[in-house]
């Protein structure tokens, strides 16, 4: 399959070599082409796919959490120096972490431009889910190339023109207003669920969920509780009851789970969940990368109605003396910080390569819904905001274990709220990006300077630069 998708770029490719005449002339060795790989349902399906095979991969923890408060790069001191780069914010724009993103990324967008602009007719019904597929995953991309970099190239058709290639930067409410647009279009055409064999695909309640956080990403909070509203309209989607069960082999499956990405591989270790690798300590075979900090530990500064630790804390983390997996006993010596993530971890009886995990990544689960629409109501204000954000907050904080919220004022709920995200998906890559838009401050060090909400972003990578004529001129 990767093989014949390959071909779909190829037109691009020769738009870039414009001295090559004799390799223009050259006939596709291949059964498809963009002339006839979408003409039948099997293809497109199949070119489909490819597209959600291309956010594999993605190292969205660099920027979600090590540049956060709540990690930092871990790993030998001298690996992967690119990343410190973005810890400390002195990242250039040659920076190689950077450029892996940011190529990686556009290739997302250019494979899921190809599916919307050349798909063929075919069932109708199956053609306009395939389309909202694509331009959900559009919109995903977007929506993290926009919070990362700012301005970027919206670019939105296939990369077979030099119109379409060489793009200039559109401004941050443009490219948000693309995303919702993309959001919209797959709530309508996408189904609320699918068979056992599409499992994984992208559902109407995904496109809801989606669509509600860029809203409330660009403070339009009422719009945000409407989708909230029609997702749960939906009937589909609770909390589990174990924080825990959600992070293992299987749980892709969950009712919590809205979207995220999930690895079914037993056997072939390129396809597993490389976050394993990243992340695990050596004596896993790890490379105990995105080390937890001391502060987010701290942030579980409650304890539950039991008088225990808050049960999210060790289900997301390692710390010395707590349980690791196949019997070991974690010990603070395998990491920098005395600590590691956990979430991507599990137990291996059968001592298999960690680069075969099947835990499942988790980008949008009910409770960050919840965590939204209490977030929503609280800023939206008016008599009642405190009382029916503490609701829906309260929610996961019984989850916890975790005794009703005291938060009685607008500000204290506010702040009630933002340490419960924190605490609720720690080290599933939102932090950062929460700390940007609340326009937090003191956080992030002497090293961070920022002069309010979402004002600081990475630079765009000088290879973009270069290769775009519309940038570079």
């Amino acid at each position: 399959m990767k093989k014949k998708l390959l071909h779909l770029s190829m037109a691009s490719v020769a738009l870039l070599m414009g001295g090559c005449s004799d390799f223009l002339d050259l006939s596709m060795k291949s059964d498809y082409s963009p002339e006839n790989y979408f003409t039948s349902e099997e293809a497109a399906v199949m070119a489909v796919t490819g597209v959600y095979n291309s956010l594999y991969g993605a190292r969205w923890w660099i920027f979600g959490d090590v540049a956060s408060d709540d990690a930092v790069k871990g790993g030998n001191p001298g690996d992967q120096a690119d990343i410190i780069a973005i810890d400390n914010f002195s990242a250039a724009s040659d920076n190689g972490a950077i450029s892996e993103f940011w190529t990686k990324t556009y290739t997302t967008i250019a494979q899921a431009n190809n599916v919307i602009e050349y798909l063929a007719p075919m069932d109708i019904q199956l053609r306009e889910r395939l389309i909202g597929e694509a331009k959900f995953i559009r919109a995903f991309s977007y929506f993290n190339l926009v919070n990362i970099f700012g301005k970027v190239p919206y670019k939105a058709m296939p990369q077979v023109t030099a119109d379409a290639i060489h793009v200039g930067l559109s401004e941050v409410d443009y490219i948000y207003g693309k995303i919702e647009d993309d959001l919209r279009a797959a709530v309508s055409a996408l189904p609320p669920s699918y068979t056992a064999t599409d499992k994984g695909r992208v559902t109407k309640g995904a496109a809801h969920a989606m669509l509600a956080k860029v809203l409330l990403y660009q403070e339009k909070y009422a719009e945000c509780l409407y989708e909230i509203g029609q997702l749960d309209s939906l009937k589909l989607y609770r909390l589990v009851s174990s924080y825990a069960d959600l992070f293992h082999s299987g749980a892709e499956d969950s009712a919590e789970v809205i979207f995220g990405l999930r690895f079914v591989n037993t056997t072939e270790v390129a396809l597993g969940n490389a976050f394993s690798v990243w992340m695990a300590p050596s004596i896993d075979g790890g490379y105990y990368f995105n080390a937890p900090t001391q502060a987010f530990v701290d942030c579980f500064n409650e304890k539950t109605v039991d008088m225990e630790d808050d049960p999210r804390l060790d289900a997301s983390i390692g710390r010395e003396g707590k349980p690791w997996f196949d019997g070991k006993t974690f010990d603070a010596s395998w990491s920098e910080t005395g600590f590691l993530v956990r979430k991507y971890s599990e137990e291996n009886p059968l001592k298999l390569p960690i680069a075969q995990s099947t835990v499942p990544y988790h980008y949008l689960r009910y409770a960050d819904v919840l965590l939204m629409k209490a977030e929503a109501v609280s800023e939206l204000g008016g008599a009642s905001a405190v009382a029916e954000a503490a609701t829906a907050l309260n929610r996961v904080r019984s989850r916890a274990r975790l005794s009703s919220t005291t938060a009685a004022t607008p500000s204290d709920m506010q702040r009630a709220i933002r340490t419960e995200r924190r605490r609720e998906l720690g080290f599933e890559f939102h932090r950062f990006f929460d700390l940007m838009r609340w326009g937090e401050t003191g956080v992030l060090g002497s090293d961070f300077t920022w002069q309010g909400k979402r004002s600081f972003y990475f630079p765009i990578p000088q290879m973009e630069v270069d290769a775009n004529k519309a940038l570079s001129e």
